[in-house]
């Protein structure tokens, strides 16, 4: 298997030649906290539901539950501070023989460097200063990832979680970010950025390949998948985009808010990110699976935003929401999309959550959380329409009536989420 490379128009992803769209399943913790077993069935669980992307941190995620399996890269008492000058070479041993066997299975392999939580001047590292990295170790601690795992052929996620809104931050990241791009210049290389936020230094603009950004876990903030698609789209330099932490199934709303995200939610995010901008993919998460929470387990005393309990990780590789995400990768192939335009300004405005985008050959996809009539302010003349059910894939024909100027799209007859195909015959 090849590098991952980007497309020619700039949107998308390619691998060995051929169209690649990015699902990705969350697994932060995995090699810290997996063993083998469990990493085994993780992976054949994953490649059944059509995953083509996991996306893992190098470092100990430091929300993730606390794990028997008990490696660490540097020496620890505790598994929460570590010495930075004793490295624990056993753990990139076995992190290598992890990433083997996902490459081996077909996966491509999204690697975070440096988690906020290491770098000060973070919203993270304000929660707590046990982690910090000595700003004379990044570069080197870089330099080692990149050799350890440069053979996999991965995609760098430089940050994770992070901000930049102080000087110290964007200087520890860029020391990263300049040893990456001379370590690997080949290599494809991302920021991952903290929910809400849609702010990326222009001095790394240049050095990165793609966008990610979050719309998270806020109950009230699920707006962010489309309205963070639109911006990375519409303001920043031409590169594919991608909701890289859209909110994770069953996770309790943040800030210790009660309730928590179920199949139509996960959905909701992804589609409305697609459709608005973030058409190269998106990732998935299972709460439970990106902390690999185990029975009798406790999670890290120092936690990040207040999530209710996780899941056993054996019950949460099980929710139902993985396979809708597995459709989606499946949809995208089938239907052959290359790059989907956000048109959602051609929609008589009902709401902002009803998502509309238009293909390269000119067909037009509607995502609707709810079922209702809508106006298109375009003649589609000799279209027909199609309603996709997405809580079963059912299908059901929908009329259409083309007037001057506009095309109504009668409601369809489904209850839950639904995607409208239109499509010129």
């Amino acid at each position: 298997m090849s590098r991952l490379k980007i497309n020619e128009n700039g949107r998308t992803f390619l691998l060995d030649g051929q169209r690649f769209f990015y699902l990705a399943d969350t697994v932060w913790s995995a090699f810290t906290s997996a063993t083998m077993d469990e990493w085994e069935f993780y992976l054949e669980k994953r490649w059944s539901q059509g995953f083509t992307v996991l996306q893992i941190n190098i470092m100990p995620q430091w929300d993730r539950c606390m794990s028997d399996v008990g490696v660490y890269p540097f020496e620890t008492p505790d598994g929460i501070t570590f010495d930075y000058t004793k490295w624990n070479e056993a753990y990139f041993d076995r992190a290598k023989i992890m990433c083997n066997m996902a490459r081996e299975k077909g996966f491509q392999l999204a690697l975070v460097i440096l988690w906020l939580n290491f770098v000060p001047g973070t919203w993270g590292s304000r929660l707590s200063k046990d982690y910090i990295m000595p700003k004379d170790f990044i570069k080197p601690y870089t330099r080692k990832v990149i050799e350890e795992f440069e053979e996999f052929e991965p995609i760098y996620m430089v940050s994770g979680d992070t901000d930049f809104d102080t000087p110290e931050s964007i200087d520890y990241y860029e020391a990263a970010l300049s040893e990456a791009c001379l370590i690997s210049p080949d290599s494809l290389k991302a920021m991952h950025i903290k929910r809400g936020y849609d702010y990326i230094p222009e001095t790394f603009l240049d050095r990165i390949s793609f966008y990610m950004f979050q719309s998270g876990h806020n109950a009230d903030g699920q707006q962010m998948a489309y309205l963070l698609a639109e911006k990375f789209y519409g303001d920043y330099p031409k590169k594919p985009v991608i909701n890289a932490e859209p909110c994770y199934e069953q996770m309790g709303f943040s800030r210790n808010m009660y309730g928590r995200f179920q199949p139509f939610d996960i959905r909701k995010a992804a589609w409305s990110s697609l459709l608005s901008g973030a058409c190269a993919g998106v990732t998935y998460g299972a709460h439970g699976v990106w902390n690999w929470k185990k029975s009798g387990k406790q999670p890290n005393p120092v936690m990040g935003e207040g999530f209710d309990q996780s899941f056993p990780m054996q019950e949460a590789l099980l929710f139902p929401g993985a396979w809708d995400y597995g459709y989606i990768a499946d949809f995208m192939k089938e239907m052959v999309v290359d790059e989907l335009i956000p048109v959602s300004d051609l929609l008589e405005e009902k709401s902002s959550d009803i998502r509309m985008a238009m293909t390269t050959e000119e067909e037009y996809l509607i995502y609707m959380p709810y079922p209702t009539e809508l106006l298109i302010k375009k003649e589609l003349h000799g279209y027909q329409a199609k309603a996709i059910n997405l809580s079963n894939r059912s299908v059901s024909k929908v009329g259409i009536c083309v007037t001057e100027a506009s095309t109504r799209v009668l409601m369809h007859s489904f209850q839950e989420d639904t995607l409208i195909l239109l499509k010129k015959q």
